[in-house]
């Protein structure tokens, strides 16, 4: 299953992709074949209704694939609506890993800064943007505007002191994030959140895809290209941390929530790992791509 936060008619709602050219209503759906209006109007709190909602929205999806000669009231052509960040307005920071990826460690700088624990930064939830959203260049504040392609994971449940074992008991699904980065803030500051939290820099979609729909979340690969060039390709299973271990490093002592997202790293081929560095300037588009995720696509204002 893909949930995804649609927009149409100036109206936002939760939908499940179809087919995947259409896109289910899931709160218009249960009122006209239930009659019943217990889907919350944002996928967030959907979340935090847990297992029972995504039971509940298969089931609608059976039904709305019926014959219905109502089926138009609550079912779209996908290219008719407007996919937004799946949460587009996160309720805390988008938690980040740095340096998960060995060679991407050593393109940043050598194999002395291959971490030993994971490196954990956050994003300002002002940065979130949606799929085909524009990202600020941010003229005259940063001149070094860098892409990181990541997979993300999506929390199901509040919990702390997780254990690798019940890791996977917490995840909603998986979704795409374009860790945007301003490298020169980067090192100005010597810290990461200023370089990391410039409005618009994290691009996010363009669906969360139901953990049922992935197997073995080490084994998606990563791809991501501008303006057509594969920039980066490499596979989650090459994480020096893996998901599971990222959760129970992350909830010792820190209380995770329904609806938190955890950026798990990004694989070498990031702009500043050129020769000279390739940045992104006005105009580049940035496609990244994880099946069966799909693919979340921006362009540089």
């Amino acid at each position: 299953m893909k949930f995804a936060t649609g927009e149409l008619n100036n109206r936002k709602f939760v939908g499940l992709i179809i087919d995947d050219d259409k896109i289910l209503d899931l709160q218009k759906a249960e009122k006209r074949l239930f009659e019943l209006e217990t889907i919350p109007g944002s996928l967030m709190e959907c979340i935090k209704k847990g297992d029972k909602f995504a039971a509940h929205a298969r089931q609608l999806a059976e039904w709305a694939k019926k014959p219905n000669d109502e089926s138009g009231s609550f079912m779209y052509a996908l290219s008719d609506v407007k996919l937004c960040a799946p949460i587009p307005r996160p309720s805390k920071n988008v938690i980040c890993i740095g340096k998960n990826y060995r060679d991407h460690a050593i393109e940043m700088g050598s194999e002395a800064d291959i971490p030993e624990h994971p490196m954990v930064f956050t994003k300002s939830p002002t940065t979130v943007i949606g799929h085909g959203d524009t990202v600020k260049s941010h003229a005259g504040v940063t001149e070094q505007l860098d892409y990181e392609g990541e997979l993300a994971v999506v929390i199901s449940k509040t919990g702390s002191h997780i254990s690798k074992e019940e890791a996977h008991d917490y995840i909603f699904g998986y979704t795409i994030v374009n860790d945007i980065t301003a490298r020169d803030l980067q090192k100005k500051h010597k810290q990461f959140f200023i370089g990391k939290s410039l409005d618009t820099t994290c691009p996010m979609g363009p669906v969360i895809v139901h953990k049922s729909a992935v197997s073995d979340p080490q084994s998606l690969k990563v791809e991501t290209r501008v303006n057509g060039e594969l920039r980066q390709s490499g596979s989650a299973g090459d994480m020096i941390f893996p998901i599971a271990e990222l959760i129970e490093t992350l909830s010792k002592g820190m209380t995770l929530e329904a609806g938190d997202i955890i950026a798990t790293g990004t694989p070498s081929g990031v702009g500043k790992g050129f020769h000279p560095p390739k940045f992104l300037k006005p105009g580049d588009r940035i496609d990244i791509t994880i099946e069966p995720i799909g693919t979340l696509s921006n362009q540089i204002g």
